[in-house]
C-alpha cells in the first residue's frame, strides 16, 4: 500500500511530529507509515485522513488497486 502523506503534510506545510500530535501517535510511527514500512491499522488510517480532511481512499493507495487501474486503460 502506498500513501500521500507526505504531499498531504506538505500542502498543510505540517512536520511528521505535527501530524503525529494531531492523530495522537508518535512521530515515529507516522514516519513508518509514509515511508510505507508499516500498515497502519484501520482506525489510526482514518484518524490521518480526517486529519487532512480527506477520505482514506485519497490518503491510502491498494496497490492492487493500482493494478487493476493499469489494466483498464
Amino acid at each position: 500500500m502506498t500513501n500521500r502523506m507526505r504531499v498531504l503534510r506538505a500542502e498543510k506545510d505540517w512536520t511528521q511530529a505535527q501530524l503525529a500530535e494531531v492523530v495522537g501517535v508518535s512521530r515515529q510511527a507516522i514516519i513508518a507509515v509514509e515511508n510505507g514500512k508499516y500498515e497502519p491499522s484501520l482506525p489510526l488510517a482514518f484518524k490521518i485522513a480526517r486529519a487532512f480532511g480527506k477520505n482514506v481512499e485519497e490518503v491510502f493507495i491498494w496497490e492492487h488497486q493500482q493494478k487493476e487501474t493499469e489494466h483498464e486503460t
